[in-house]
């Protein structure tokens, strides 16, 4: 027996039983006794909740219905009827909060998602341009497997919103459908990225390796019978342009150039949990040369790769063209074409910025952000720890200004120009700034790091320099410094005696490249008699015992 059954066979129910019936109306529970009590009235327990009010709202609408159907099958139906136009307008006043509950909480949740969405994709923005500098150096923290994981988070509650909006309906479906549906298409198109790039100064006829991958392919590429394919092509930097321009374009008229073996099926790795497309043995084959500016240069001249693929994707099957462009690479043809390009890529790559037109840079930056770029550059080249120090940048900006005058701290009120960078010749030399730079760059890299590491070597540092530490030295006292009338020398700046007693600084032709291959710095320093100290006050035996060939 139901609980009301047993408790209407109480002939006379106590006066505090019939205040039961205050808010609930007492004609309704001797109708519909043993219905109500197989409902769940557990779910409705909180009016602020949407759920509660959805279950809420159908409870009422059947008991609308039961009532009408009882109503129908009593002779004498008007105490039944009443107490169904009563519910009628309890369930309308319900329906409407219900209703304008679930609005705001589509809404507000909508909202939320955008935000996350921003977020996300400002993060992969962070990482895409922490790859770029890292081009030059700097220490990038590649692993997207956090990113990947909140992305998914992500697209499943896009996914579960959808699917209740639907089973809403009404205006509200179309008016956040669009919403949910840009949402969804910006956590796709942005998942596509290159995760390790080409080589951004590319010889043709040379092969060389890329990857890249789909963040949500785990996610949503579960068929393993379904394969897709991307395929890799060379574009110009107008073509580059044209993409951001128009994303679903991605055909053009004319071919840059010709990649061979440029296709790779993107594949989910299940150790990694990584779905990538990787292309083990591109060769770029012939590149098409594109119009320059007249002052430009053949190794100023940038490109990209362009990764695409199409997908099918959700739960409307919907067709993807995903699109994915490399950094900007600069090829070349001959070897001595190299130490331009990567002038080129170095500058590109520390004074790009974000979402910018492809691939337009600054002209002009400022002396401390040139210094920066130059240290991180050595350091990571040369692989150690010890970087530039401040008299380094002083000497370096005497010979990047040609100003052998201003103060150290006037230099770094000034700017530097692509053109001074790598452009205009340095004064009385046939060479520029970085093409100097570099060739010391390869010389240490190759065959001074220890002696750099261990802060054996000055470096760069300018004959007044050099001056002024050895004019009151001791004969015979002695420090290193990169050649400044040559690329890729290291000069020996040493305290010489005269037979009437004076004393002068001379400088022993550099050592190059090709010499220090021969014989290392610490033996050729070692055969020299006339020098035996190294400044300040180090014996030079003790300073390069450990850098001697057998010990």
């Amino acid at each position: 027996h139901s609980l009301w059954q047993l408790a209407s066979r109480c002939c006379k129910p106590p006066e505090r039983f019939n205040g039961l019936f205050e808010e609930f109306p007492h004609n309704l529970r001797c109708f519909l006794g043993d219905w109500l009590e197989a409902q769940p009235w557990e779910f409705i327990n909180n009016t602020s909740d949407s759920f509660c009010a959805v279950q809420a709202a159908r409870l009422l609408t059947a008991m609308v219905d039961m009532l009408q159907d009882l109503a129908n099958r009593n002779g004498s139906p008007g105490p039944i009827l009443q107490v169904t136009a009563n519910l009628e307008v309890c369930k309308g006043s319900t329906s409407i909060e219900s209703l304008q509950s679930l609005q705001t909480l589509f809404l507000n949740t909508t909202s939320e998602l955008e935000e996350a969405q921003k977020a996300v994709l400002a993060r992969l923005m962070i990482w895409k341009r922490q790859q770029q500098l890292a081009g030059n150096g700097t220490p990038f923290e590649e692993d997207l497997s956090p990113l990947q994981k909140r992305l998914e988070r992500l697209v499943d509650i896009c996914f579960q919103l959808r699917i209740q909006l639907v089973a809403f309906g009404g205006e509200l479906q179309s008016s956040l459908q669009e919403r949910l549906d840009n949402i969804f298409n910006a956590f796709i198109k942005n998942s596509f990225l290159v995760d390790k790039q080409p080589p951004q100064v590319l010889k043709t006829q040379t092969k060389f390796q890329a990857t890249v991958r789909f963040l949500l392919g785990p996610h949503l590429l579960k068929s393993p019978h379904t394969s897709f394919m991307v395929t890799a092509d060379i574009v110009t930097e107008k073509q580059a342009r044209e993409l951001t321009t128009n994303p679903s374009g991605g055909v053009f008229s004319e071919s840059s150039g010709e990649i061979v073996n440029n296709t790779a099926p993107l594949e989910t790795t299940a150790t990694s949990n990584a779905c990538c497309a990787l292309f083990k043995n591109m060769l770029l084959k012939k590149i098409k040369r594109c119009d320059r500016k007249s002052t430009e240069s053949v190794t100023e001249e940038k490109c990209a790769v362009l990764f695409s693929v199409s997908l099918c994707l959700g739960p409307n099957k919907t067709n993807f063209h995903l699109q994915a462009l490399s950094l900007p690479i600069v090829v070349i043809v001959h070897g001595n074409q190299d130490n331009n390009a990567k002038a080129t890529i170095l500058w590109d790559n520390a004074f790009a910025a974000p979402n910018r037109i492809p691939f337009v840079v600054v002209e002009r930056v400022s002396w401390d952000d040139m210094c920066e770029t130059l240290n991180q550059k050595f350091m990571a080249e040369v692989q150690t720890t010890k970087g530039l120090l401040k008299e380094h940048y002083f000497f370096l900006a005497q010979k990047i200004f040609g100003d052998n005058g201003a103060s150290p701290e006037e230099f770094q009120q000034r700017s530097v120009s692509w053109s001074q960078f790598n452009k205009e010749l340095l004064p009385g030399r046939g060479f520029t700034f970085w093409q100097w730079f570099e060739g010391v760059l390869d010389l240490t890299k190759k065959y001074l790091k220890e002696y750099w590491s261990d802060r054996l070597i000055m470096g760069f540092i300018s004959k007044q320099y050099v001056f002024s530490c050895l004019s009151n030295a001791p004969v015979g006292t002695f420090l290193l410094r990169f050649s400044d009338s040559e690329i890729g020398g290291i000069s020996i700046a040493y305290v010489t005696c005269f037979q009437d007693g004076s004393t002068q600084v001379e400088n022993i032709q550099p050592f190059t490249a090709k010499q220090l291959s021969i014989r290392s710095l610490a033996d050729c320093v070692l055969d020299l008699l006339q020098i035996q100290i190294l400044y300040p006050d180090r014996p030079k035996h003790e300073a390069f015992r450990r850098h001697l060939n057998g010990e």
